[in-house]
């Protein structure tokens, strides 16, 4: 870890996982109490020499050979820790101050500490004392990480071979030369954690993940019995539903799927980002919500995943193995990888980013859609929620959409299919009903050297629609190019 990076973990505070430790010319009996918890709990960083308000004071630079071997000595103590264990403690050079970073793994067994079971909860050490919590502890351990789980009759055959060329096209998409490319599928899957060694069982095989991501719906379902998403519209029979389907297929295809019903049912709104690329905040905000459902849920629990979109609101839950209680906030939030295989296929084929970034990304286009005072709600516990309102986007969500060009503050009416995903049929059939030629025209004549890009920014059309635009007007004679694709201009033919 470098310097910095420890100064930006400082500056987060103490947490579930980081603890600060004041540290003279000897380690106090409480960090071993974290150390134990963190064993217990997900594993954590421990920073000595850095006081609870984060303030870097340092430890004697005399004293660290001392402190390193004393620690390592007393994790290796049986009378101090049962069973014995393992971190790693490392001096770093902060602010010209030594801090002693402790790295401690998120362990598989149960620890005790001088006799003594301690937990995490929020930035505090707990001592655990009733038989039903420790074994609720051990339960928790034997499933934390499910998706590795290895099924040794498990085989390439039941795995769909249209699957993985779906995804090696969108990782081709991310990156022409991505490693996927020269892979077998056996390699693909051994290269995510997706084929790997049981050392409980001593077997090797493909794992829950492997199904679940390229896995035929009979054999996920054989697997995973109560793994489905529910996509629910409850916008006029707010009892039952106006509109349902049933996601059950590969997680891969089943974005897809979510996103369609999406988009049957809310409505879309474009921005400028800051490179001035129109964007869907529908299709961005839909996209992590059900991502987030999607790869960090529990699939052992027999609770099904929801995405439900209202009158008002949207939101998805899952199944879920909670770090905290209640509702997660920048000051709180501490991303933990449920399934972390699952999230690397994801971010390779770009359907997420890193851990932590889908908060930040909805923080900031969801006041965009659904007004600047709108929020969404993060609320963790058995059931993981995202909650997004919907505001004045939810109203006409049946009727059509609304594309704001945030240039202008005018609006643009459009027909459904002006989403994410429309291609060369949406010039064709929403263009003329939005007067897309005029827009083209108008913004030519303001700016001759206006790129197809900035086309697409300022009409609200995708870069599809801008393309089949401008080549309609080229066939009809109406514009034509002067000089090269590069430098030239465009120019109005009257």
């Amino acid at each position: 870890m470098t310097p910095n990076t420890i100064l930006k973990k400082i500056k987060l505070g103490e947490t579930v996982t980081q603890e600060f430790k004041r540290c003279g010319n000897g380690i106090h009996s409480d960090v071993y109490e974290t150390v134990c918890s963190f064993l217990n709990r997900f594993g954590g960083d421990i920073f000595l020499g850095v006081d609870d308000d984060g303030n870097i004071e340092g430890v004697p630079e005399n004293a660290v050979r001392d402190l390193t071997r004393n620690f390592i000595n007393c994790l290796n103590n049986p009378s101090l820790f049962n069973p014995v264990c393992t971190a790693t403690i490392e001096p770093i050079s902060v602010e010209e101050k030594i801090v002693l970073w402790i790295y401690v793994p998120n362990a598989s067994q149960v620890y005790s500490f001088k006799g003594k079971v301690y937990d995490r909860q929020g930035d505090s050490d707990i001592v655990v004392t009733s038989t039903d919590k420790i074994a609720e502890m051990y339960i928790r351990k034997q499933n934390i990480f499910t998706e590795r789980r290895v099924f040794p009759y498990l085989k390439l055959e039941n795995l769909r071979e249209d699957v993985f060329q779906k995804a090696r096209q969108l990782a081709y998409n991310r990156n022409s030369n991505h490693s996927w490319m020269k892979m077998d599928n056996m390699q693909l899957l051994k290269s995510t954690g997706l084929y790997t060694h049981d050392y409980a069982t001593n077997e090797d095989g493909l794992t829950l993940a492997a199904a679940l991501l390229f896995g035929q719906d009979e054999v996920i379902q054989d697997i995973c019995p109560t793994y489905w998403t529910d996509a629910l519209c409850r916008k006029i029979d707010t009892d039952r539903y106006d509109d349902r389907e049933i996601i059950q297929t590969n997680l891969i295809d089943s974005v897809d799927l979510l996103m369609q019903f999406a988009k049957k049912h809310t409505s879309d709104k474009f921005y400028l980002d800051e490179n001035m690329q129109s964007i869907s905040l529908r299709s961005n905000i839909c996209r992590e919500m059900i991502v987030n459902c999607l790869i960090h849920r529990e699939f052992t629990s027999g609770r099904i995943s929801k995405f439900v979109i209202e009158k008002d609101r949207m939101y998805v839950e899952n199944p879920n193995k909670a770090q905290n209680k209640g509702k997660l906030t920048p000051e709180n939030i501490e991303p933990f990888p449920k399934n972390p295989c699952i999230s690397k296929v994801f971010r390779e084929i770009t359907y997420s980013e890193e851990l932590g970034s889908g908060f930040i990304k909805l923080n900031k286009f969801v006041p965009l859609y659904s007004g600047k005072n709108a929020r969404p709600e993060f609320i963790d516990g058995d059931m993981f929620r995202i909650v997004v309102p919907l505001g004045e986007m939810g109203e006409n969500a049946d009727v059509q959409n609304f594309d704001k060009n945030m240039n202008d503050g005018k609006q643009i009416n459009c027909g459904e299919n002006c989403g994410e995903n429309c291609g060369e049929n949406c010039g064709e059939n929403c263009g003329e009903n939005i007067s897309a030629e005029e827009k083209i025209l108008d913004a030519i004549k303001e700016n001759p050297k206006i790129t197809q890009r900035r086309l697409a920014a300022v009409t609200g059309l995708t870069l599809r629609g801008v393309e089949w635009n401008m080549a309609k007007l080229k066939n009809e004679g109406k514009i034509r190019r002067l000089g090269s694709d590069k430098k030239g201009t465009w120019e109005i033919v009257e």
